[in-house]
């Protein structure tokens, strides 16, 4: 699956897109001005989304990899 193709269904199922998790990352104390915290593992990642959203693993992973700053919306 593709990169985008993980977004998409992520917004289908959750109505929220990568600026929504973004923000709401940074009010949940994981992320500050827009990057991760140090030490913020994706392990906390995974647990927040799923028990939020029910997101799996591999969408939760795709989350993290915008909060980390190693994809973004436009990464295929």
């Amino acid at each position: 699956m593709s990169f985008q193709a993980y977004i998409e269904n992520i917004r289908a199922k959750t109505g929220k897109g990568p600026d929504d998790f973004k923000a709401i990352a940074e009010q949940k104390g994981f992320t500050q001005n827009g990057k991760l915290n140090p030490g913020v593992k994706a392990g906390e990642i995974i647990k927040w989304l799923n028990e939020d959203y029910n997101l799996g693993h591999g969408h939760s992973m795709a989350i993290y990899a915008l909060l980390k700053g190693t994809k973004n919306e436009k990464s295929k």
